[in-house]
C-alpha cells in the first residue's frame, strides 16, 4: 500500500516547514540589542520616542521638528555626532 510512504512524506514535510518558521523568528534576543542612549534635539515633530515637555504626553506628541526637550533612542556614543539645522543632538535637553 501507499500509506506508509505517503505519511513519512507528510511527516517529513511538516518538520520541514516547522523548521522554516522558526528560522524566520526576527525577533532580537536582548543580550544582543545594541545599546541606546536618549538623544535630545534630534526628532522631527511628531516622531519623538517620549517625553516631549509641558502639552506633549509621550511618544509621538513633540509639536515641532528638533524640539530640544523631546528625545529619540539613538545608538549609544552617536548622539553629539547627529547634525541637524539647529545643531548637534545632546545627552540633556536643550532649549528650543
Amino acid at each position: 500500500m501507499m500509506t506508509r510512504p505517503l505519511a513519512i512524506a507528510a511527516l517529513a514535510l511538516g518538520a520541514l516547514a516547522a523548521g522554516s518558521a522558526m528560522a524566520q523568528d526576527t525577533k532580537p534576543m536582548p543580550d544582543k540589542m545594541a545599546a541606546m542612549e536618549k538623544c535630545y534635539g534630534v526628532s522631527m515633530a511628531g516622531k519623538n520616542d517620549c517625553a516631549a515637555g509641558p502639552g506633549t504626553t509621550c511618544a509621538g506628541t513633540s509639536k515641532m521638528d528638533y524640539q530640544g526637550n523631546s528625545w529619540k533612542n539613538v545608538p549609544a556614543g552617536t548622539c553629539t555626532s547627529i547634525k541637524t539645522p539647529k545643531g548637534t543632538g545632546s545627552l540633556m535637553p536643550i532649549k528650543s
